[in-house]
């Protein structure tokens, strides 16, 4: 485990990562944190990165534009939602990067990996681009409150896939699809999540009150914690749910946001190298170039000034809601 820095030494190294002015920034208090309510097709959700959604649509293959454009037709026909478009979108490019594949993992086929052995349907069937859109639909509205549900996190409820994060990714990217292919005017595909500020309000607050109790590996409370079981309760507080260990939650936790970017709740990460395959500590972002962590052993959880020691990773991690607030 590493042990702390001294504030000067830390300052002068994170400055010397990211520059005097993106230094500057961090250390302005107050900044509002994007809001859920706010974002647009382009940006996406997260506030990732301004024409995310526009890049990654403009890079998809014919095939996988044609395959789009059908998930958008079915669904108007059908009268769904264009919440439920986006839905099987993200699914599709996840799956299959929106390509209707002849083959897959065991007998995973199609545009969603549909597999016969699971009820899914009869090959032909589930290489038939007009029955797997249908199916996809049937099968998505006997989710229980999907429409209430971030849309990659309904993805994950049809599809029940082994890694529930990774449909987030294409969030902004099926937005502006349906947006743009669908003709759906300023459709976002986020307009009543919870904005991000209310929920990292809550993880702060919760961290906050476990100031004092000691370090135990492994530990994720309620009297004692380590890093990422610190993180992990803190967002669970605010009705998030992220991995347990802290290279899990830099892959799998929600959106890699520039270092610069930070705000108050983003998860923020120490690799030796700044190499996310060696990162061996996280900490919760407070604003004031100052994190909320649990140390090391032998110490307590702790408010302190961020360091860097040449291990700080130039990308954080800010965590989203799969359903309202």
């Amino acid at each position: 485990m590493r042990k702390l820095l001294v504030a000067i030494v830390v300052l002068a190294g994170f400055a010397g990562l990211v520059g005097v002015g993106a230094l500057s920034v961090l250390l302005t208090a107050g900044r509002g944190a994007q809001s859920w309510g706010d974002c647009s097709a382009s940006l996406g959700p997260w506030g990732d990165g301004k024409g995310r959604g526009e890049r990654d649509a403009a890079a998809l293959q014919q095939e996988s534009v044609g395959i789009a454009q059908r998930i958008i037709e079915i669904g108007q026909q059908r009268g769904m939602s264009p919440r439920a478009m986006q839905i099987a979108i993200q699914a599709g490019k996840t799956e299959s990067n929106l390509a209707n594949l002849t083959h897959g993992d065991r007998d995973s086929l199609g545009i969603f990996q549909m597999r016969p052995s699971m009820g899914w349907g009869s090959v032909a069937q589930i290489t038939d681009v007009n029955y797997q859109i249908n199916k996809f639909y049937d099968t998505l509205l006997e989710v229980p409150g999907w429409e209430e549900m971030r849309p990659g996190a309904a993805a994950q409820r049809v599809e029940r896939s082994a890694y529930p994060m990774r449909y987030h990714q294409w969030e902004p990217m099926a937005a502006h699809l349906v947006s743009t292919k669908g003709q759906v005017p300023g459709f976002s595909g986020c307009e009543d999540m919870a904005s991000s500020n209310v929920l990292a309000g809550k993880a702060i607050d919760y961290a906050d009150d476990q100031v004092g109790k000691p370090y135990v590996w492994g530990a994720a409370g309620p009297t004692a914690f380590d890093c990422s079981g610190l993180t992990q309760m803190a967002w669970k507080a605010s009705g998030v749910d992220i991995p347990k260990y802290s290279q899990s939650q830099y892959t799998q936790g929600g959106a890699h946001i520039a270092l610069e970017q930070a705000q108050p709740g983003d998860l923020v990460f120490w690799g030796h190298g700044r190499e996310p395959a060696a990162i061996h500590h996280v900490a919760l972002y407070l604003g004031n170039n100052e994190v909320l962590h649990a140390p090391q052993p032998g110490e307590s959880v702790e408010r302190t000034k961020m360091w860097d020691g040449g291990e700080l990773l130039p990308t954080v991690v800010r965590p989203a809601a799969d359903t309202p607030a």
